[in-house]
Parts: C-alpha cells; sequence; structure tokens
C-alpha cells in the first residue's frame, strides 16, 4: 500500500478529469473543475493553466468562479486557447451558478426571515451596474405568487409609484408584500428616497391589509433589511 507522501505525489500526477472519476468533485479546485469545462489546451497551455489564467481575470473582491460573471466574452477570448465556444461555456456556467444559487434560496418557496429573502436575490441583482426594483407578492405563509419587476435602470426610488405596487398586489391576490432592490455602489445604506418610499409603503399597507413585511435593499455580497434594523 502506498505511503501518504507517495500516495500525494499520485494524486497530483492525474489529470483533473480522472481525479474527478476517482476522488469526486468536491476534492477537486476551482481550476481543476474549470479545466474539465475547458477540456482542451494549446500545444503550448494544457488546460489546467488555461484555467488558470481564466480565474485570473475575476476581479477583486468577486474572486475565483463567481467573478467569471463580470468578465466579458471579449475578455475571455482575449486568452489564447478561449474561442468563442469556451468563452460562451464558460459564460454558461457563470449563469447557471447564479440560478442554482437562486433556486437553493427558494427550496420551499417561502420567505421566513430577511437573509433568506437577500440569499434569494444577492445574484439575481448584486452583479446589475443599475438599480432594479421588484414587488414580491406573497400569500398568508409567505410562499410566493409572483416577482414584479416595477422598474430597472437610473431609478430615483423616490419616483415609484405605491398605487403601482398596491394596484399589483391586488391584482396577485397578496396578503403581504416584499420590496427588494440593488444598490450599484455595492452600499446597501438606505438613502432618504428609500426611507420615505418605505414609511408611505407601510403605512399604505396598513390600511389596505397588505402589510409590507420589509424592505431588502442588495449591495455587493452584503444587504440592509428594514425589518431587521427595525427601520420597519
Amino acid at each position: 500500500m502506498a505511503s501518504g507522501k507517495n500516495k500525494s505525489t499520485y494524486q497530483a500526477q492525474l489529470l483533473p478529469y480522472e481525479r474527478f472519476l476517482r476522488f469526486g468533485p468536491e476534492n477537486l479546485t476551482e481550476t481543476e473543475l474549470l479545466a474539465i469545462i475547458i477540456r482542451t489546451g494549446t500545444k503550448d497551455c494544457n488546460a489546467l493553466q488555461l484555467a488558470q489564467q481564466v480565474l485570473s481575470l475575476a476581479k477583486y473582491p468577486k474572486e475565483g468562479l463567481l467573478g467569471l460573471y463580470d468578465v466579458s466574452l471579449k475578455e475571455l477570448q482575449g486568452i489564447k486557447g478561449i474561442g468563442e465556444v469556451k468563452a460562451v461555456k464558460l459564460k454558461c456556467l457563470t449563469e447557471l451558478t447564479m440560478r442554482m444559487s437562486a433556486a437553493t434560496a427558494k427550496k420551499g418557496d417561502c420567505f421566513n426571515s430577511s437573509g433568506q429573502v437577500a440569499d434569494y436575490f444577492m445574484e439575481k441583482l448584486r452583479h446589475k451596474k443599475t438599480e432594479c426594483v421588484i414587488l414580491v407578492c406573497l400569500d398568508a405563509k409567505t410562499q410566493i405568487l409572483s416577482e414584479q419587476k416595477l422598474s430597472e435602470g437610473s431609478v430615483r426610488m423616490s419616483l415609484i409609484s405605491p398605487r403601482e405596487i398596491f394596484l399589483t398586489a391586488l391584482q396577485c391576490n397578496a396578503v403581504n408584500i416584499l420590496l427588494v432592490h440593488n444598490h450599484p455602489s455595492g452600499d446597501p445604506t438606505p438613502s432618504r428616497a428609500d426611507m420615505e418610499l418605505t414609511a408611505n409603503l407601510r403605512e399604505l399597507g396598513d390600511k389596505m391589509d397588505i402589510p409590507l413585511l420589509d424592505h431588502v435593499i442588495i449591495g455587493d455580497n452584503r444587504y440592509t433589511s428594514f425589518k431587521e434594523a427595525l427601520l420597519l
């Protein structure tokens, strides 16, 4: 039987695909996993080395595979050995990663905590360069009835119409609502407009018996919950 040292040397000599089959994906590094997706290299650079170059494109603080979400097709194709097909595959991988993260957070289809709301919307919103405002309509058990994008672009929260919000909630037969939006700066600190809109929605929601359960602002891997901050 091989010693621990010999065993480590043997494992290191295996190609990523072989390591996957022998030891499972959980024992592979991000570089090795990416090398399997890339599959082939060039005469001067193998798939593992290409994977290292690809990961080096991720910009701080979004490092590793998650950081590739902000890397463009053009940047990927700037690496010798990464053509259009491989670049598209890599971008599809990052999109799948984002959707799987959202699907995991949504498991059970209930929002029982502000953290769960933030987890669900984090990967949807944290990469956006402009503000996106989303209304979430819930039933009495806080199960999701619908997600409605109220606006996207250069948004001023003071211009969001409470009337539109509650008309949408009534159309969905909502019993409760949540408001979610992102701050492209990465800082989820509420603005004055955020505070004023939230106060108006809370007051109107109480009168219409469709309470605003929370307003969650998504930043870069962090969030602010009006409910958690006792601002609601």
